[in-house]
C-alpha cells in the first residue's frame, strides 16, 4: 500500500529495459539529507521553539511552510533520478597508459526534464561529468578511465547523483554498466627497423630501377616530388601530422615483411617484445607495407587495412590473457 502511494506520488510506471539497459526504480534511488538539509533542519527546529515560546501564529505558519518546502524537495529530488533508463555505447580500443574512453546514454521517458546529474566512475579521484536530460530526450557521456595496461578493460561501476532543486538532499543510484574495452600494448619507442628480407634495401629502393611498386613511406629531402602519394597524403589528418608520404619501389624482387613473434630475441622480456610487435605493426600501416603476422597459435597472412591490424593488436593484447575479467 505504502508502495503504490510512492508511485502515485512519483509517477513512476514500471517498464522493462532493453537488452544491456538499466531502468532506474525507486528501489535503486536512495537519498540523504545534505548539509544544507541538516542545517536547514536544525533551523526548522530553532523556529518551532521560538514560535512556541512566544506563540506567534505567524512564526508557526512560517516554519510548516518551510517543512514543506524541505518536503517537496526531498521528493522532486528522488523523481529527478528515478525512472531515467541507463544504456552503454562504445568503447574503441586504446593503448596501454592512455585513457579508455565508455559511452554511455541517459534516456528520459517523462515529461519533464531532469537536470544537474552528476555521473562518475565509483573511483577515488574519478572526474565528474554534469548532465541535463530534457523531457523526452537524452543525453550522451563519455566517461574517461586510465587504462595501465593490456588485456581487457571492464568499466567499474558509476555513480549518478543529484542535489536538484533545492540541495537539501542527495539523491544517488548505481550502475554497473556490461562495458569493456580492448586496451592494446604500448608500441615501444624508439622503433626498431622492421625485418625486411628480400633483395629490396632497408629504404625501401631496389637494386634494378622502379620496377614494381613497394608501399610508402615518409618524406625524405631529395625525394622526386613526382613519388608523392597524393591519396595517402589527403586521409591523414592535421592531428595526425598531417605529414608528407612518398611512393617507394623495389627493382626485381619484392621485399618480404613478416612479423613473427617466435623471431624475436628470447632474452627480451615478454611485454617488450609484445610492444616491438606492436610498433612493427603500426608502422608497417603507416608505410602501406604488407605484413604476415605469427603469435603463438595467431597466423595471418600477408595483408593490409583495419580489419588485419585490429586482428593482429587483439592478438597482441590478449596473447596469455585470454580469458575474460
Amino acid at each position: 500500500m505504502l508502495e503504490a502511494f510512492w508511485r502515485r506520488v512519483f509517477r513512476f510506471e514500471r517498464r522493462k529495459a532493453r537488452d544491456g539497459d538499466v531502468v532506474l526504480t525507486l528501489r535503486r534511488v536512495y537519498i540523504l539529507p545534505a548539509r544544507a538539509g541538516m542545517a536547514f533542519a536544525v533551523l526548522l527546529v530553532l523556529m518551532l521553539i521560538g514560535a512556541t515560546n512566544y506563540t506567534l501564529g505567524l512564526g508557526f505558519a512560517l516554519t510548516f511552510l518551510a517543512g514543506a518546502c524541505a518536503i517537496a524537495d526531498m521528493v522532486l529530488t528522488v523523481k529527478n533520478l528515478a525512472g531515467l533508463r541507463l544504456a552503454g555505447g562504445r568503447a574503441a580500443p586504446v593503448f596501454a597508459g592512455d585513457a579508455a574512453r565508455f559511452e554511455i546514454a541517459l534516456h528520459n521517458g517523462g515529461s519533464a526534464g531532469r537536470y544537474a546529474i552528476r555521473v562518475r566512475f565509483g573511483t577515488d579521484g574519478a572526474t565528474e561529468h554534469p548532465a541535463d536530460v530534457p523531457a523526452h530526450g537524452s543525453a550522451a557521456l563519455a566517461l574517461a578511465l586510465p587504462a595501465p595496461e593490456r588485456g581487457w578493460l571492464r568499466a567499474p561501476r558509476i555513480r549518478l547523483e543529484t542535489r536538484f532543486p533545492l540541495g537539501l538532499f542527495r539523491a544517488w543510484s548505481w550502475w554497473q554498466p556490461d562495458l569493456r574495452v580492448l586496451v592494446y600494448p604500448r608500441p615501444e619507442s624508439p622503433a626498431q627497423p622492421l625485418p625486411v628480407r628480400g633483395a629490396a634495401s632497408e629504404e625501401g629502393h631496389g637494386e634494378v630501377g622502379l620496377d614494381n611498386f613497394a608501399g610508402i613511406r615518409s618524406y625524405q629531402p631529395g625525394d622526386p616530388l613526382r613519388h608523392l602519394a597524393w591519396r595517402q597524403i589527403a586521409r591523414l589528418a592535421p592531428e595526425d601530422g598531417g605529414q608528407l608520404v612518398t611512393k617507394h619501389f623495389e627493382g626485381g624482387a619484392v621485399a618480404e615483411l613478416a612479423l613473427d613473434f617466435a623471431q624475436l630475441p628470447p632474452h627480451l622480456d615478454l611485454e617488450l617484445r609484445l610492444a616491438r610487435m606492436t610498433r612493427w605493426v603500426l608502422d608497417a600501416e603507416q608505410r602501406a607495407l604488407p605484413y604476415s603476422f605469427r603469435l603463438g597459435h595467431h597466423h595471418y597472412v600477408a595483408a593490409l587495412g583495419d580489419a588485419h591490424r585490429a586482428a593482429c593488436l587483439a592478438a597482441l593484447a590478449l596473447h596469455g590473457r585470454e580469458a575474460l575479467p
